[in-house]
């Protein structure tokens, strides 16, 4: 039997190649070589070849383990690191498999070792690689595009969630956005997919479900300790301020930030302090003589 032919000499790369020459490699050859657009007789053969070496490649696990074993580490029986699959690869069964990208579900047949032709490409969906080879659009017709729109809200229109109408091909939708939705995120509704945008809020700030707020305390109470009013998402609270309160100082209110928006719960509202420090000139003379006996007494 011939030996393989070396992943790396089939993508023409170097074994040290990063991962965007390995994509810019793929993309070249598969364009070059794809049999709807290339009709030689090896065409076939050559895309199968580009799509097998791509598919190893792109995968740190498995690039790693070719590197380290060769072709052995994916055949039936070779030498494989631990945790690959049980027929001593990553993978090496034949069937068919169906993925999901963003909203579309689509399906291929892997044969040996392959993968998809399109996982890892980087295409906004899988579709798109359809129109680079045949210049036109994707072969499965308008049904493969979903209908897109997307729709700006508040900042707590996220936190609490809220009832949109959207207009799409002449008819009016509405659509209930679940509470702790994020900036970015896409909803997938009966027959088209909605971008949401949060605008940001001039107080809060946001990290995954966490909310934090900024909060300016007035200097003699960073000193003598006091009550402190601060906004939440819920409305104002007073917090105690503790005596000799310093810059940086983070309260957290435990279950108090956005709602998860794939589990239980909530995150975490986080309280930053600084010090209010005044302007001297702007100081009443009382004001300037008290602190002028404190100085004298810390001195």
């Amino acid at each position: 039997m011939a030996a393989q032919q070396d992943y790396y000499e089939i993508l023409g790369v170097k074994k040290d190649a990063s991962a965007s020459e390995l994509k810019s490699a793929y993309r070249k050859l598969a364009l070059k070589w794809h049999p709807d657009k290339n009709k030689s007789a090896e065409a076939e053969k050559k895309f199968k070849e580009i799509n097998e070496s791509y598919e190893i490649l792109s995968d740190s696990k498995k690039r790693e383990a070719y590197d380290q074993f060769g072709h052995s580490a994916f055949t039936p029986g070779g030498q494989a690191p631990p945790g690959a699959g049980p027929f001593g690869g990553f993978g090496g069964f034949q069937g068919t498999q169906t993925h999901r990208q963003g909203p579309f579900t689509y399906t291929y047949t892997t044969r040996g070792n392959g993968g998809s032709p399109f996982e890892g490409a980087d295409f906004a969906d899988p579709f798109q690689i359809f129109e680079q080879f045949f210049g036109a659009a994707s072969p499965f017709g308008q049904t493969a595009r979903v209908p897109h729109v997307s729709i700006s809200i508040d900042f707590i229109e996220a936190y609490k969630g809220v009832e949109k109408t959207v207009s799409l091909g002449g008819r009016k939708h509405k659509i209930k956005i679940p509470a702790g939705v994020d900036d970015g995120s896409r909803i997938q509704f009966s027959n088209f997919l909605i971008t949401i945008n949060v605008r940001p809020h001039k107080v809060f700030q946001r990290d995954g479900e966490d909310v934090f707020v900024e909060i300016k305390v007035p200097l003699l109470a960073a000193m003598t300790g006091g009550n402190l009013k601060v906004p939440t998402l819920e409305g104002d609270t007073t917090i105690r301020v503790r005596p000799a309160t310093q810059p940086g100082t983070t309260l957290r209110l435990s279950g108090k930030g956005m709602p998860r928006l794939h589990g239980r719960g909530r995150g975490d509202f986080y309280i930053r302090l600084g010090i209010d420090i005044p302007d001297y000139k702007n100081l009443t003379s009382e004001q300037k003589k008290a602190l002028e006996n404190l100085k004298k007494k810390k001195s």
